[in-house]
């Protein structure tokens, strides 16, 4: 898994190296568009269908109510007439009768008392039945009013009514027999019907008789059974026993699952004002629902989404249609902007081609400012910088060359010379010329030293041998008038050192040095200091003598700094060692040191007229491994 995961990484990455930077940069921007966008659209369209529900629910929440308050002003009639039906104290009289009454007595009371409670009942149309059962054998049935309660111990609700002790019962009787047993048509089609049962009692302890009020669930939910609807919601009863009563013939339930819908709702909270939503199809529906605690009965009302949920889903294709097209167009308005932009990125890119194929002198045309001017500003100098490298690689390897021709054809009679400078030297000790026999032996020391070249790098110890045998040769031309003093721990002995870096240094000491008749008369001592510092090794070369002016010394650092191509154009041949007093010798050494230790290192000259020189060569601290070859350490046998 790691492993496709891994290579699908690197395909892509692969892929998005291919493409160009102008289509990333407008994906870029299409993805900075597009992303709060879609929160934010997201963010709208949630709070806009969190919106359209909670009004469609307290619109729906305001029908439900007032269904709710239409059956409970029915619950209220039902109970008010089932409270008249006994008011009558004739009426109580004759439930409570012992004895058979007479003919008279009971046209009488029909006439009457019965006609009252017949009246009771058509005085509120709605009322389908209002009926007292007694179980009292000494009285007579007097329909449709008065029953014997014989006929209805059978029924499923008698018990449960018995069971009240005196309280309301309330229950929804669907497809009831007709007790009076008659053909009614009316009765067959509309046979369910609410009902109101309550005990009849006497003294609050003897059973009298049951009273029964009907009406017909269609005037009793009126909503949940009105054939005018708004086809967009409907109602629906659901009873104690989980019955659902409604109007299923109605178009609005064609295709809904009742039952479903009714396990649905059980298993949601069933607290007032609760809801929830469901999906028939695609459809989405919003079920509220209201309890009618005297039926122990719910009133649901099912609302179809459709509409609004359609109305949204419109909106939201002309938002999503109007940010594409706005997408579009700034991406069509991004592209020419970046064409503009990157123009001159691509010049730069096709100057860095030219120079990927070896033209180094490419002339790139971008003066503007910002990144893209400033990269290709940095370009240029690379260029440069590269072209100065080249030269300076090219001069190097022809300087290195040039040394090895050199030192070739020095050794081509080397080897004569020493044997000539020994047989002298021997000659002299022979003589007792002790003098010139040590002036040989300096002299054929330096020789060695400067045409053996094993290597540029020598240890500082081998370079101070080399001085101290310059400093003995020099001292019979000036008559022991030159004293070398040297102040260099014995650890910084082993510094690595360019060879032949110093000799320059004290040559300017001893030729300029001795330039006035102060030094003449009493000498020059030249000191030699090695200390370490931050920078890196710091040797320093100092004399008491002539000294230079103020201007003679700006010239001086002018020249060991100037740029090649204008010293060569200014000096010419001079480079070469010829004219070694105009600074020359002092600005090989830097050149040296700066080819092969890097710009930060070099030489510095301080001087005071008169007084003294200093000369401060700054080198890496490098302590250099090996040694002298073997003929040079001969010479200093």
């Amino acid at each position: 898994m790691g492993n496709v995961l891994g290579k699908c990484r690197m395909r892509l990455t692969q892929l998005t190296n291919r493409i160009s930077i102008q289509v990333k940069l407008i994906v870029a921007y299409i993805v900075i568009i597009l992303i709060p966008i879609s929160l934010f659209s997201w963010y709208l369209f949630n709070e806009f269908y969190q919106n359209t529900i909670q009004d469609t629910l307290k619109k729906n929440q305001y029908v439900l109510e007032s269904e709710k308050a239409s059956i409970l002003n029915n619950i209220e009639i039902m109970e008010r007439t089932a409270q008249l039906s006994i008011a009558d104290r004739e009426v109580l009289n004759y439930l409570l009768s012992t004895r058979e009454l007479e003919v008279m007595e009971l046209v009488d009371f029909n006439t009457n008392t019965s006609s009252n409670l017949q009246r009771l009942m058509f005085s509120n149309p709605n009322i389908l039945n209002v009926r007292l059962f007694t179980n009292n054998p000494s009285i007579k049935e007097i329909w449709p009013v008065i029953f014997n309660e014989s006929r209805i111990e059978g029924r499923a609700w008698y018990k449960d009514v018995l069971a009240k002790k005196g309280t309301v019962w309330w229950d929804i009787l669907k497809d009831e027999k007709d007790i009076m047993k008659r053909e009614n048509t009316d009765m067959e089609s509309t046979s369910t019907y609410v009902s109101l049962l309550w005990e009849i009692y006497y003294r609050s302890d003897t059973h009298v008789g049951i009273r029964e009020v009907d009406m017909l669930i269609n005037k009793f939910f009126q909503k949940a059974f009105s054939p005018i609807q708004d086809g967009q919601s409907h109602m629906l009863i659901v009873d104690r026993s989980g019955r659902v009563f409604t109007d299923t013939g109605s178009p609005f339930f064609k295709g809904m699952n009742l039952e479903q819908l009714r396990r649905d709702w059980e298993a949601h909270p069933h607290q007032k004002g609760s809801s929830f939503t469901f999906t028939i199809g695609s459809t989405p529906y919003l079920c509220l629902s209201t309890p009618i605690d005297q039926l122990g009965a719910h009133l649901l009302n099912v609302v179809s989404l459709e509409n609004p949920v359609t109305q949204i889903k419109h909106t939201r294709n002309l938002f999503i249609a109007a940010a594409v097209v706005l997408i579009a167009l700034l991406s069509v308005i991004t592209y020419f902007l970046q064409s503009l932009i990157l123009k001159k990125l691509h010049i730069l890119r096709d100057s860095m081609k030219k120079v990927r194929r070896g033209d180094l002198n490419v002339q790139i045309d971008i003066d503007a400012g910002g990144e893209v001017g400033e990269l290709a500003h940095h370009f240029r100098q690379m260029l440069k910088k590269l072209n100065e490298l080249i030269v300076e690689a090219v001069n190097k390897k022809a300087a290195t060359k040039e040394a090895e021709l050199n030192s070739l054809k020095n050794q081509i009679d080397a080897h004569f010379l020493y044997n000539t400078l020994e047989n002298l030297k021997m000659l002299a000790e022979v003589e007792a010329q002790y003098t010139i026999s040590d002036a040989l032996t300096s002299l054929g020391a330096m020789m060695r030293y400067s045409l053996k070249w094993s290597s540029v790098h020598v240890r500082l110890r081998d370079e101070m041998v080399h001085i101290q045998n310059y400093i003995a040769i020099m001292n019979i031309r000036y008559d022991d008038k030159l004293e070398l003093k040297m102040d260099i721990p014995e650890g910084y002995l082993e510094q690595e050192v360019l060879k032949m870096s110093l000799q320059p240094l004290v040559e300017n000491a001893v030729k300029h040095g001795m330039n006035i008749d102060r030094a003449r008369r009493e000498g020059v001592v030249i000191w030699i200091r090695a200390s370490l510092t931050k920078e890196g090794m710091l040797i320093e070369v100092m004399d008491n003598g002539a000294g230079i002016t103020a201007e003679r010394l700006m010239e001086l650092h002018e020249k060991i700094g100037m740029e090649d191509v204008r010293f060569h154009n200014q000096y010419g041949n001079k480079a070469n060692g010829e004219n070694d007093g105009n600074g020359i010798g002092l600005r090989n050494v830097t050149q040296r040191i700066k080819m092969y230790y890097g710009s930060e290192y070099g030489i510095q000259v301080e001087s005071t007229k008169g007084v003294s020189t200093k000369v401060l060569m700054l080198l890496p601290y490098l302590i250099l491994s090996g040694g002298m070859s073997a003929d040079e350490k001969n010479t200093y046998r």
